[in-house]
């Protein structure tokens, strides 16, 4: 448990005994001297470098205390002699270590959702599937200290060790491990309990074998020691390692062979045993009574052992069975999809369907259709009926939890500060003494206790609890969005009422009331309302350098041409009435060249003010952080405003003075009431346009391009409504009145 109580790291399934995973793939290293060198590192002022990198642990989960666990899936290889030349396939699947990983996160997941544990906190694991001393060492030292280059006593974290396997006597010895603890017996008490049990048989002439390490040392021993006073005799004691020289194997089996004793007291793994009834088998030494310690006694894996014949009858204690409501569903509820990070979660799956998945390269196997299930699968893994050291660990993750629930007399002169507040210390008062502040706008603290506050980068915001810094949220006008798609409708509908208008007219351009008033200058200006409602569209989605540069300066330029033409229809009207004057030969001077050079010119005079405007300081994409704290506006500054507001100024310009001349053609019959259709247009365009400015200015954010996608639109809709319904109207719905004699008119009812 760490001393600080941030984290709670308990190293599950470091094995010390015989059964331990520790040594399965050949090394050799015993975990009293792992723990030993474990507490120098933290004791002493020795510095220890990290060699290598730890494999990434196979299941996580986030809580307020994570707890590590450490487990061998893989272990060792079957039927296989080494060559060292050629890398071996994978090794063995061990569903027992995986039953014990999966039932630590059933625990887990019990407690966080039971409100009388750890109430507004949750536990959260690291599992590690690790194989061999070396790996179990960086998997330990990644659990407790992380990744660290370098671990001295400045960055070397203090945690407890509970196991649920470890039985070994010496583990007991306080001075040596103060930090570990299990929950399972010692082997103090079987080894003295096997004595009693060959005792009451009345075997008092006995052979005794023992792994070579701590575990089968030691426990032999404590047997022999028990025996001893029990009035048992041992003929032999021989020692041996499954990974070891074969001239120790030889001695033991000689010493079977030719001993007098029929009785063997077995205290090691089940690797071992495997390795010594198959040599016994083979050199045909049968009649033995075995008794054996819990390590090998209920072990499945000795059923399938060449020599599993000379088992038969052995006796021994272990350790007791028990029932976990609720795991074996939890067990049969696996699927890949809930450990998507875990390759032996789906080597498992593969394995158990024989089928690949997706994206694996293995070829060979059909594909996984997705609807394999464990519900139906009968193994070890979602067999609950056996339920022994799955229950220690079952035991040691409450145990955790219990003793981090009972962690709650205090006596302090103030509360830990949690992340997202800091220290101020209290005047006059005791450094013990202090008040937690919350941090101040803009910055956090994500350590508990934290002296000082910082501020999050210039484009992250600190979130509601002030400990983590996330990415601002960034806001522009999006097709995505209802206002986005709404004004993209509306433009849409514009363009295509437009391009309707223009079919009308094209398909009536021989009639009186389109050829009256320049058909050239009409379908001109259906083409620029076009444009018009379909530059709006350049405002919408993420702005970029591009879309910046075009979107005003296709709108200016689109809607001179607009006005333009507009004014030069106006200048018809009027040079039109005034042709009829007697000796008048305006429309001399006003004719459809004229015309067509006007609006030309006129949007010339825009085309050149935006290229100045794109070549001296063209707008850009910008992130404007003013308004808001916590999310960046994506907008297209101007650049200029010199030239933002000359384009509009010239528009501006060329609208009042098609506006006064309309207003002077406003007395014209009312047959050919064109200037007075434009006077309402220019009167719709001025009413948007002076609304325009100060929401423009005072508009933030998105907002501000939607109001100016809104002053386009309706200008647009004010200009085609006012222009082009009427004319509609008379050629679709009134037909009697598009004549030329009723659109002309004689020159004495006009009044000047």
């Amino acid at each position: 448990m760490d001393v600080s109580g941030h984290l709670i790291r308990p190293t599950e399934g470091i094995k010390t005994d015989a059964r331990a995973e520790v040594g399965l793939c050949g090394e050799g290293m015993s975990l009293p001297r792992l723990l030993l060198l474990v507490l120098l590192i933290r004791r002493g002022a020795l510095v220890c470098r990290l060699q290598g990198k730890a494999q990434p642990p196979e299941f996580t989960k986030a809580g307020d205390f994570v707890t590590g666990g450490i487990f061998t899936f893989r272990t060792g290889y079957r039927d296989i002699v080494p060559t060292f030349q050629t890398l071996p396939d994978r090794p063995t699947i061990n569903l027992r270590e995986f039953q014990f990983a999966q039932t630590m996160i059933f625990a887990i997941e019990e407690i966080n959702q039971n409100p009388a544990i750890l109430p507004n906190h949750t536990m959260g694991y690291k599992i590690y599937n690790s194989c061999g001393m070396s790996n179990i060492i960086r998997s330990a030292l990644d659990l407790v200290n992380g990744q660290e280059e370098i671990i001295d006593e400045r960055n070397c974290t203090n945690a407890d060790n509970l196991s649920h396997f470890a039985t070994c006597a010496c583990l007991s010895n306080r001075e040596v491990f103060p930090s570990f603890f299990r929950t399972i017996p010692s082997d103090l008490y079987q080894s003295r309990a096997l004595a009693k049990l060959v005792k009451h048989f009345r075997w008092t002439w006995v052979g005794a074998i023992s792994n070579k390490n701590e575990y089968g040392i030691n426990g032999i021993a404590a047997f022999m020691k028990a025996a001893q006073e029990e009035g048992v005799c041992i003929e032999y004691y021989r020692a041996f390692e499954q990974t070891g020289p074969l001239h120790e194997l030889a001695k033991v089996v000689e010493s079977v062979k030719y001993s007098t004793s029929k009785v063997i007291v077995a205290f090691m793994s089940h690797r071992e045993v495997d390795v010594l009834v198959t040599e016994l088998f083979k050199q045909n030494i049968t009649g033995l009574q075995w008794v054996g310690s819990d390590a090998w006694i209920t072990e499945d894996a000795l059923t399938s052992s060449e020599g599993n014949s000379l088992l038969v009858g052995s006796l021994g204690f272990t350790v007791s069975k028990a029932q976990i409501p609720g795991l074996e569903e939890h067990m049969r509820r696996l699927r890949p999809s809930q450990f998507p990070d875990s390759q032996f979660v789906r080597d498992l799956w593969e394995d158990t369907f024989d089928c690949v998945l997706n994206d694996t390269a293995n070829t060979q196997r059909k594909p996984c259709d997705g609807f394999g299930s464990v519900q139906t699968v009968e193994s070890y893994f979602t067999t609950v009926s056996e339920l022994r050291f799955t229950n220690n660990v079952y035991k040691s993750v409450y145990a955790v939890s219990h003793a981090l629930h009972n962690l709650v007399p205090v006596s302090v002169c103030s509360e830990s500060c949690p992340p997202g507040k800091h220290k101020a210390l209290q005047k006059r008062k005791h450094i013990c003494c202090y008040d937690c502040v919350p941090c101040a706008e803009g910055e956090i603290s994500n350590i508990t206790d934290s002296m000082d506050c910082f501020k999050c980068p210039i484009d992250y915001w600190p979130n509601a609890r002030r400990d983590v810094c996330i990415l601002k949220e960034i806001e522009f006008l999006s097709y995505a969005e209802l206002m986005g798609i709404v004004l993209t409708c509306i433009c849409l509908i514009g363009a295509m009422v437009t391009t309707a208008i223009a079919s009308v007219f094209f398909h009536f351009r021989e009639t009186p009331i389109v050829r009256a008033n320049n058909s050239e200058l009409s379908f001109l200006l259906l083409f620029s309302l076009t444009l018009c409602f379909l530059c709006s569209l350049t405002f919408i989605g993420r702005p970029t350098q591009w879309s910046c540069m075009l979107r005003h300066t296709a709108f200016g330029i689109t809607f001179v041409l607009c006005i333009s033409c507009v004014l030069g229809k106006t200048l018809v009207v009027l040079m039109a009435f005034r042709a009829t004057l007697p000796a008048s030969n305006v429309m001399k001077w006003f004719g459809p060249a004229q015309q067509r050079l006007s609006v030309l010119c006129l949007t010339f005079i825009q085309v050149v003010i935006c290229i100045l405007w794109l070549t001296i300081n063209p707008p850009f994409p910008y992130k404007n952080m003013n308004y808001y704290k916590e999310k960046i506006i994506l907008e297209c500054a101007l650049g200029s405003p010199v030239g933002f507001w000359a384009v509009l100024g010239y528009i501006g310009f060329l609208a009042m003075l098609c506006f006064v001349l309309a207003f002077l053609a406003r007395k014209l019959p009312d047959n050919f009431n064109e200037a007075k259709f434009i006077t309402f247009s220019m009167l719709i365009f001025w009413a948007v346009w002076i609304a325009f400015i100060p929401a423009y200015v005072s508009s933030p954010g998105k907002f501000t391009v939607a109001v100016e996608i809104f002053a386009i639109i309706s200008s647009s809709y004010g200009l085609l409504i006012c222009i082009f319904i009427p004319k509609c109207y008379v050629i679709l719905l009134r037909p009697e009145q598009n004549t030329k004699s009723h659109i002309m008119v004689r020159t004495k009812d006009i009044q000047y």
